[in-house]
Order: C-alpha cells, then structure tokens, then sequence
C-alpha cells in the first residue's frame, strides 16, 4: 500500500500549489486594476506648477545681534569715609541729580571750616599789608622811608593777596569734597543693585564701585555681519542689480525675539565698521532700537533683520523646484502649454525663507515644476500641470499613551504611512 499513499501526498501537494497560484494571480489582478484605477488619463501623471510673475522682492537679512544701553555709568566714591544711607529703591527709574547714597560729611565739614578759617587770617594779613604800602609811598617820595623798605611793604601785601586766593581756593574744594558726600545720580536711567552697604568705608583712590545706572528707553543693537556678503551686496548696489533701501544699505531694522516674534518698534542703522575682525571674518553694524515699554533687556541676544535692497522683476519659486549645483548648473523644470516638459537653466540669487530669489532665466507666464518630480518615470513625455498648493500642517490631535506593545501612530505632517497604505502600493 506505500505506493497508493505516496500518490495520494503528491496529489495533494499539486492542489496545493495550483491554489498559491491562483491567489498569487488573484492578488497581482487586483493590484493592477487598483492602478488602472488611480493612473491618469492618456497616461499624463498630474504635477503641481507655479506660473512666474515677476516682481520687485525686497531683500531682508537675519544676523545675530546683542543689546546694550545707550548710556552706563558706573556710580563711584568721589571721597572717603562711612557710607551713611541708601537713597534710592534697587532696580527703579533715577532721575539726573537725584541722591543715592550719602557718606559721613562730618570730616568735610571740619575742612571747610578749617578753610574758611586760613582764608580769614589771609585777609587779615592782606589789609595789614597793603595798608603799610600805602602809608609808604608819600613817605618814600620825600626820602623818609627807604625804597627798600617800601618795595618789600609792595611785596608783603601781594603775597598777602595770594595767600588770600589760596585760601578762597581751599574753601572752594572742602565745598566741593562735601558735596561729593552726597552721591548723585550723574544720568537719568534704570538703577541696579548696590554693591555696598550702610557702614562700609568707600575709598577715593580705589573709587569703589557703588552702583550701576543704564539708559534703556532706547538701546543700542550690535550686529556681524559676514563681510563676504556685505562685499556681494555693494558689488551688487553698484553694478545697479539691486537698489538700495532708503539713502543706505540698510536703513530699517527689525529685532526678532527668540520666540520668533517680531518686535513692534523697528530700529534703524546708525553705521557700519570700516574694519574687519581678523579672527571671525565679520562686520560690526550698530543700530538703535526704541525700548519705551522697557521689554527689551541689556545683554539679550535677538535676530536682527535688516532689510537691505530691492531685486526688481525678480521671481520667488520654492526652494524644492530648484536644483542646484548640476552639470549644467542651477536648473528647473519647465512646463509647457502641452504638457511637455524641459530643463531651463536660472540665475539663482539669495534665499528668502523657504524660497529662492530667481534673478534670470525665466520669463513672464513660465510654468515650473515644483512637485512630482518623482511621477516624471522614463517613458512619459507629457505631464498635466495643476497649481501647486503648499501643504499647511493640520494642528496634530493629542495622541493616547500608547500601551506596552502597541505601535503608536505617525504624527500629523509624518513621512511615516499607515502599514496598510504601504502594502497597497506596493503590491
């Protein structure tokens, strides 16, 4: 019985195999009917176009900049002696001649008196003296005194007037040393904290540091520039391809905070160096940014954007529609009235944003190819151009946690395709 038995298995594998035949055939059926289905009509695959409209773009550029007050001045001891009292709330508004701290006057006090004291004696001594040259000079005319007694009579009363300016001199001085006891603020401004404290001794040499005030109603804004680009921009406004913004390279300034949101009080460029920096290869810019809400900071690093010349009959075209650095050069697909399709080499300037400024190469009514390019298989000479419509990110739902075991889903805006999409077409 062993042969009967091995017929009966191979018949059972033919079955078997004529079945994986018939799926197999079944499923490659379906699959072709499927892209029967989804392949355009007369076989042109749809690709998204943008008609050229040329026009004047304005070039803007972000560098990085930091902020810096207007005006610091650094609050010093003038003279010594005991700090007495804080005048002033850290951290508030100072007026110009406002008081801010107040040191032991007492010794200055002394010192003036003291002055005021010698100034008195040398007035003294002054009337005594010139009152002995003047009784003096009749009597030197009529020989009863001799001329060497009255010269030095001439001469005791001027040193005697000399005595007196030093004196007023000194006087002058121990007011000033008193009021240097006094400390003012020497600018209006924000003030800091204070660096010291009731019953410290302050020094005059060592001109201890007291406090810091700043001006920020208004701010400077110190920018770098790449000095290859600022050589390329005035190769550019000189050849006349460009033209400039407002009677300078870059005359408005725009501070771009680092939530990306810009700042509502535009800034304007005061100059540009004239120098290079040898270890960076960069340009300093300054500028000047209105601060009157005090929502800019000293020392914040933003993005500074400068708008710095016009391109005219210029074209935008998305960044993905061109490709750069090819055999021919910077190239695009143009797209005709028929649905044919060619290469066109372009001119290609700076990016702005997501796109690239097109200086040349294109005319007027152009459609280029900016997606679908993969659609573009050998064998097709024709392509319907429909417009090309960015793709805005939908917001993304919040996603459940996923469990142990689970495979979480791909985000809104994913390359990622659900596991079934793949399969379809694929097969």
């Amino acid at each position: 019985m062993p042969e009967p038995r091995a017929a009966q298995h191979r018949f059972v594998r033919l079955l078997t195999g004529v079945a994986i035949i018939a799926l197999m055939a079944a499923t490659l059926t379906a699959c072709g009917d499927r892209q029967a289905a989804t392949r355009p009509v007369g076989g042109s695959p749809e690709v998204g176009v943008v008609t050229v409209a040329p026009t004047t773009v304005q070039i803007t550029t972000d560098l990085p900049g930091r902020l810096e007050p207007i005006r610091v001045a650094e609050v010093r001891a003038r003279v010594n002696g005991i700090l007495l009292k804080r005048l002033f709330i850290e951290g508030s508004d100072v007026k110009q001649g406002q008081a801010l701290y107040e040191i032991d006057p007492a010794p200055y006090q002394a010192a003036l008196q003291s002055a005021n004291a010698q100034t008195a004696q040398a007035e003294a001594q002054l009337a005594n003296a010139s009152a002995t040259a003047q009784r003096y000079q009749p009597l030197v005319a009529a020989n009863a005194v001799s001329r060497q007694e009255y010269d030095a009579a001439v001469a005791a009363a001027k040193s005697a007037q000399a005595q007196v300016a030093a004196g007023k001199a000194a006087v002058r001085m121990a007011n000033i040393n008193l009021g240097y006891t006094r400390v003012t603020a020497p600018i209006s401004g924000r003030i800091g904290r204070s660096l010291v404290t009731e019953g410290a001794l302050v020094s005059q040499s060592a001109a201890t540091q007291l406090t810091t005030i700043q001006q920020v109603d208004t701010l400077y804004l110190n920018i770098t520039q790449p000095a290859m680009a600022v050589l390329q921009l005035r190769q550019a406004l000189r050849g006349g391809s460009v033209a400039p913004v407002g009677k300078s390279e870059a005359a408005r300034v725009q501070v771009v905070l680092d939530n990306g949101a810009v700042y509502p009080h535009a800034g304007k460029l005061l100059f540009a160096d004239i120098t290079v920096d040898p270890g960076t290869g960069q340009v300093a810019l300054r500028a000047t940014v209105p601060n009157p809400e005090g929502m800019l900071l000293p020392g914040m690093y933003v993005r500074a954007r400068l708008d710095q010349a016009l391109y005219e009959h210029a074209v935008l075209l998305p960044q993905q529609a061109v490709t750069r650095g090819g055999p021919q050069g910077d190239t695009v697909i143009v797209v005709a009235a028929d649905g044919s399709f060619a290469p066109r080499v372009v001119k290609v300037g700076p990016a702005q944003g997501s796109q690239w400024v097109i200086l040349g190469g294109l005319d007027a009514g152009d459609q280029v190819l900016v997606d679908g390019v993969s659609r573009l298989m050998p064998g097709v000479t024709k392509v319907k151009p429909v417009a090309f419509r960015p793709e805005t990110a939908s917001p993304a739902a919040p996603e459940p946690a996923p469990t142990r075991g689970a495979v979480s889903a791909p985000k809104s805006g994913s390359s990622v395709r659900p596991a079934a999409a793949a399969a379809g077409q694929s097969s």
